[in-house]
């Protein structure tokens, strides 16, 4: 069965109105979910290649993600507000679920090279 691709109308503070594809916003937050995971996997391999631990770890998790956010920043370019409705709900959505696969390749690597 076909649907609709419904759009949403949002007013802005200054009066100008703006509309929103629904499907497009979908597909773009599934895009964006698949990068922020695909991210958290390969920093998470990188950490435990380097054998970072504690803090340093963590730290670099956050260098991912502000890194991630700035890639899809730069690829949007300055019209990002045609594919994101805001840039801070793209830099915190996903973060905690991204931990989660973050932290689990990175024991599971840290382990397989690090530990004897």
């Amino acid at each position: 069965m076909a649907s609709k691709n419904k759009s949403r109308v949002v007013e802005k503070s200054n009066g100008e109105v703006m509309a929103f594809s629904e499907g497009a916003i979908r597909n773009n937050a599934m895009v964006v979910e698949y990068c922020r995971t695909s991210m958290a996997a390969l920093g998470g391999g990188t950490a435990g290649i380097l054998g970072l631990t504690s803090l340093y770890g963590f730290a670099f998790y956050i260098f991912c993600a502000v890194s991630i956010w700035l890639l899809l920043l730069l690829k949007a370019g300055p019209q990002w507000e045609k594919y994101f409705t805001s840039r801070s709900s793209l830099l915190s959505s996903g973060l905690s679920g991204g931990l989660i696969t973050y932290v689990l390749f990175w024991t599971f690597i840290y382990g397989m090279v690090h530990v004897y």
